[in-house]
């Protein structure tokens, strides 16, 4: 009976051997959690994250209740510390679970379970944690640790360098599969939808740290679109055109963020510079123009059968 307990404790969860870190930002406050693992989609289980409470990453044999609930002791006013201990405590599996959490005020605790299996462990620092388990070294998680300390920018390129090191240095055992990143704002709005930064997931991918690299680049794009939107809203063109500059670059080949500049020129009357940038759009795909000729009766400008006919002429 007592191997039978023995083989089977290894499925009280989904086996997620992988390297993750928890962080927050001390200039933003922003949470944020990152893991990349040869596994599934990884982000179903291992990344947790709320806006104003904290951040918690659950893996080897994860547990989702140890986000759950270790989201909801941390709302409640618990200490990240004294929320893993209680979790813990009354978790006749802990010896096969993997966990770090980290709260609002950057308080941060982890746990390694003794029958991890190896490489496996974690290292606590200054308002961050970084874990792993079935690696192929046990220099991983310090890399992890060494680059996120090193690194620079928003907390974003922070937890990116640290997958990034923990790759470098070997990584899972196994390779590599799957990655997510969770990024929530210092205060919550109670609108999780406004208040989370980034919530990108690459589910099955060759190489999935470049993958979502490109997607944090796409998201960031889509980012200053939102803050070229209200600048233009309330007028301010100088940081409408710079912020549609940024989300440019972050878009790669992609016209939207040009086409979207374009229509924001002709609302503010820069006719001809709107007209430019859609010449450069329909260069690509012509339909872009076709949409642009739907959105006219609902750009609230005065009726204007010229700008119509110069719009169509572009797809002559």
């Amino acid at each position: 009976m007592k191997a039978i307990e023995k083989k089977n404790i290894w499925h009280r969860g989904p086996l997620l051997h992988t390297y993750s870190i928890v962080a927050r930002d001390s200039e933003t406050g922003q949470l944020g959690v990152a893991v990349q693992s040869h596994h599934f989609a990884v982000g179903t289980v291992v990344t947790w994250a709320e806006a104003g409470v904290g951040a918690v990453a659950t893996q080897s044999v994860g547990d989702p209740a140890y986000g759950k609930l270790g989201l909801d002791l941390m709302r409640a006013g618990k200490a990240a510390p004294d929320t893993l201990a209680g979790l813990l405590a009354s978790d006749s599996f802990k010896s096969i679970r993997q966990v770090a959490m980290i709260d609002n005020r950057g308080r941060v605790a982890a746990h390694t379970g003794s029958r991890t299996i190896p490489e496996a462990g974690h290292i606590v620092g200054d308002g961050f944690s970084v874990q792993a388990n079935l690696m192929l070294k046990n220099s991983v998680w310090p890399a992890m640790a060494e680059a996120y300390r090193g690194a620079s920018g928003e907390l974003v390129d922070r937890l990116l360098a640290a997958l990034d090191a923990a790759e470098a240095e070997g990584g899972d055992i196994r390779g590599r599969q799957s990655a997510a990143i969770l990024i929530v704002e210092a205060q919550g709005t109670g609108r999780p939808w406004h208040d989370t930064t980034f919530d990108l997931r690459v589910d099955d991918a060759p190489e999935p740290l470049v993958e979502i690299r490109r997607l944090v680049s796409v998201r960031r794009a889509y980012i200053h679109k939102r803050r070229a939107d209200v600048a233009s809203e309330n007028s301010d063109l100088d940081t409408m055109e710079r912020e549609y500059a940024a989300a440019e670059s972050f878009i790669g080949e992609n016209p939207e963020m040009r086409f979207w500049h374009a229509i924001a020129l002709l609302g503010h009357g820069k006719i001809d510079e709107g007209i430019s940038m859609l010449r450069e759009v329909a260069a690509r795909d012509r339909n872009w123009v076709e949409l642009t000729l739907r959105f006219l009766p609902a750009m609230m400008l005065p009726p204007d059968s010229s700008l119509t006919e110069r719009i169509r002429n572009l797809l002559k």
